[in-house]
């Protein structure tokens, strides 16, 4: 497994999936669950890795990618 997401892109996923986390303490009811799609910005941040990415062609790691040095 490659990496294929870089560091701004890395950045803005822990920011988007804190952000969507926090809805757990902020929701009431049922809607509070929506908050742990969270955790998937979260954990594609923590492995480098998206999924998607190679499905569509992108890859935002840029140089640290290019070659084989993984």
């Amino acid at each position: 497994m490659t990496k294929n997401i870089g560091g701004f892109d890395r950045v803005l996923r822990i920011i988007v999936g804190l952000g969507v986390l926090s809805l757990l303490f902020v929701l009431d009811g049922s809607q509070r669950w929506l908050g742990l799609i969270g955790l998937v910005p979260l954990l594609t941040a923590a492995i480098s890795f998206c999924p998607l990415y190679p499905l569509v062609g992108i890859n935002t790691c840029g140089r640290c990618c290019s070659s084989k040095e993984q």
